[in-house]
């Protein structure tokens, strides 16, 4: 009989998660030898052999975007990885908002004169170009999510974005001006999607934590105590009573009651998770250490959209 992995083990697996995360971000400077901006040998090759260092998955237009330590990819010609632009920053967060513009953040690639950390940039011709919205040379966040408000219009966004230089969940209005909300050390975030309770101050902000996952019902300003033992890595609200999970080990699990609760849905194959996405409640996105892969019947089964390559450290 297969044993289950226990929840001290599954812990630990997110504290290791967390630390290589939290402390393994590169710079303009130090993302490691061959490292090229442009269309050089290296590039090419990422580009022939796979993706690595995944960041963030998202859709617009119907077409899947991978967010990668080199650059925003899309499946090309017989599902081979094409870079997006000419852009090879680290994208270290990523999020695609209701009308299909992009929201990343990280560090510039080498040799860019851009600042160390890029703050907030976006773009709203998917990825082909971005510009700087805000917090350049501040703030390097390694999760962003968008609060849409049904009583607003689905063009009134707020933003929050996990600011990792500081350990510091911030939140705005229109991506410009920022509000400093909680401290904590977290690795990723989700945000109430629809309805009133999802503006910049009454939003229910989830954060996975190496304790469990902890929510927020005042935008983000003081979070409780985590809600259950169950460890998540990363989380992705496409409705509310649709909020998914990934565990370390790749157990999807779902949640109808934010969080409080949840139920396993099925093992998304490949290994440890890189990122998840649920675009809605029957399509979910998710990279791991093989593949970014894609369901379409809520998690039950999924197909390899994209091969992934693991690298030295394993991410």
């Amino acid at each position: 009989m297969k044993r289950q992995r226990t929840l001290p083990a599954v812990s630990a697996l997110l504290v290791l998660s967390l630390s290589l995360v939290l402390t393994s971000c590169g710079t303009a400077t130090d993302t490691g030898s061959g490292s090229r901006s442009g269309s050089g040998s290296d590039d090419a090759a990422s580009s022939a052999d796979g993706l690595s260092h995944i960041h963030g998955v998202g859709t617009a237009g119907g077409a899947l975007y991978v967010a990668t330590h080199k650059g925003v990819y899309t499946p090309g010609p017989g599902g081979q990885a094409r870079l997006v632009g000419d852009r090879q920053d680290d994208f270290m967060g990523f999020a695609v908002t209701a009308r299909g513009t992009f929201l990343a953040s990280g560090h510039p690639a080498p040799g860019s004169d851009a600042p160390a950390d890029l703050g907030l940039i976006e773009s709203t011709d998917r990825g082909a170009s971005w510009t700087t919205k805000s917090l350049a040379g501040k703030v390097d966040f390694h999760a962003l999510d968008t609060a849409r408000s049904t009583s607003r219009g689905a063009e009134d966004a707020a933003v929050f974005g996990y600011d990792a230089t500081h350990g510091l969940l911030r939140a705005s209005r229109d991506g410009v001006a920022w509000e400093d909300r909680a401290a904590l050390r977290a690795l990723d975030i989700a945000v109430s999607p629809g309805g009133p309770s999802s503006t910049a101050d009454r939003a229910t902000v989830l954060a996975t934590t190496e304790q469990g996952v902890v929510r927020s019902t005042d935008g983000g300003r003081t979070f409780g105590a985590p809600l259950s033992p169950q460890v998540v890595a990363y989380v992705s609200w496409a409705a509310p009573d649709a909020l998914f999970g990934v565990d370390p080990a790749g157990v999807l699990l779902r949640s109808g009651d934010a969080g409080t609760t949840w139920s396993r849905v099925s093992t998304v194959p490949g290994g440890a998770p890189q990122a998840l996405t649920a675009v809605d409640a029957r399509r979910i996105l998710a990279a791991t250490q093989d593949g970014v892969y894609e369901s379409a019947d809520g998690g039950a089964t999924f197909t390899r959209r994209m091969t992934v390559t693991t690298s030295a450290n394993g991410h």
